[in-house]
Order: structure tokens, then sequence, then C-alpha cells
């Protein structure tokens, strides 16, 4: 009998993270028929039922796992989103760590992928020797933002939007201040110190899939794979759409 190759993947909390990585996931064992993956799914107060529909049209080959909810009243009000999704991963932390010790006693685990939500779990990637991912289901120009904003950041004393020139990135066109991600318009926020912790943390990664592809973009993917900038391997994999579901649930 063929030796079956066992990877886990964590989503971001929420319907709109939690279906990328099972897309992709699904791509990646009907390539491979002798991988399993297992998702471990942090939450914050009970699954929706879209996103409960969607988990039972997934192969039998991927094991979805439910981290404990996290409850909303531990999540202060008034949070953006993008914190309050954030905080339930932190939170989530414990739970995953003993549901990845329980996993690994009994499965060894090659690699763990994660939604950039989840980088704290990366962490566990190295004490469980497994290799370390992210799955960026956004294009390559984005990713090159994200990589060019840590040194920005050193660079800039002024808040972005008021950069009198536009921003200039490798591979990519020139982009305005203005038009950066609404989190990272305000540099004394809570929102923007954790986006730059995140994005510094793609730095750390053994490699990065990216739901783009070359056609597309060429110029911002070719930059990305220059070996002399210091980034980890950038795999284009796209394009991975969404299957087998409509807005009200699955599809015939």
């Amino acid at each position: 009998m063929e030796k079956i190759t066992h990877i886990a993947v964590v989503p971001g909390p929420g319907f709109s993270h939690l279906i990328p990585i099972l897309e992709f996931s699904k791509r990646l064992v009907k390539l491979h028929p002798l991988l399993h993956v297992t998702a471990f799914i942090p939450t914050l107060g009970s699954l929706s039922s879209v996103s409960k529909s969607f988990l039972k049209t997934l192969p039998p080959s991927i094991t979805p796992t439910f981290l404990p909810p996290v409850d909303p009243i531990d999540i202060p009000q008034g949070l953006e989103t993008a914190i309050r999704m954030q905080l339930t991963v932190t939170y989530s932390l414990p739970s995953l760590h003993n549901a990845l010790k329980s996993l690994t006693s009994r499965t060894p685990l090659v690699a763990l992928v994660v939604d950039n939500f989840a980088y704290e779990a990366l962490d566990f990637a190295k004490e469980f020797n497994m290799l370390s991912y992210i799955y960026f289901p956004k294009s390559a120009f984005t990713l090159s933002m994200y990589f060019h904003l840590p040194k920005l950041d050193e660079d800039t004393s002024c808040e972005f939007k008021d950069l009198p020139e536009p921003i200039q990135m490798p591979g990519c066109v020139p982009i305005h201040g203005l038009d950066l991600h609404h989190q990272i318009q305000d540099r004394s926020s809570q929102g923007y110190e954790l986006f730059l912790q995140r994005v510094k943390r793609f730095c750390t990664v053994d490699g990065i899939f990216i739901n783009s592809f070359i056609e597309m973009e060429k110029e911002p993917i070719r930059a990305l794979a220059k070996e002399w900038n210091g980034y980890p391997p950038v795999y284009p994999i796209g394009p991975i759409i969404q299957t087998g579901m409509s807005p009200m649930g699955p599809l015939n």
C-alpha cells in the first residue's frame, strides 16, 4: 500500500477565509490522491449555516476539525473586523497546539499551511518539525505591497496618504499612498500594528502560495521570484475558484 502524506491547514476565521484555503486543499488532494489534509478551524461563536453546508461538500481526504469556539464576549466590542479575526486566532492558539500535538503523535505531518490571519500558528511548524507555508488568496501585486510595507514603514514619517509621490514596487505599477489598504491608512492604530506584524512574518516561511498565474501578473510574479530580494519562494497556483456552492448553499 502506498504511503499517505499528511498536511495541516489553518484558515482564518469567517466564511471568506475558510473557503479559499479549503478550495486550495481540494485542488491539492485532486492532483495528489495520496495526500490527506486536516483543517483546524478557529471560530468566533457558532459556525454559519453556509459554512456548514460547504464543509459537507469536502472529499473524504479533507478532514475538518473545529477548534473550541472563542466566546464573543472575550473580544472587545467596537473593534475592526480584521482585529477581531486576529484576536480569534490568538485566543485559539492553545487549542490548536493541543490538536496538533495530538495529531502528530499518531500521524507525522509534513507541512502546515495557514491563512495570513493565522500567521501566529506558524510557530508550531518548527516545534512539530513541519514545513511552513502561507496560502495567500490574493494577487501578486498585493503580496508585493505586503513585502514592501516594512521598508515603507521605516522610510516614511507621514501617513501614507500624504506621500507626495506614488510608491514604487518592483514589477508593479506605481501606487498612490491613498490607494493602499484601508487598514494601514492610520499608522497609529492597533489595526496598522497588527497588519505590520502579520506581513513581517511572511518572510519567515518556507513558501507562499498565491491565487494568481504568470499570464495575468507576469512582471509582479517575476519580481517576487528574484533570488536577491530575500523573499521566500512564491508559487503562483491560480486560478482557484469556489466550486460546489451557491450563495444559498451547495450547488447540485
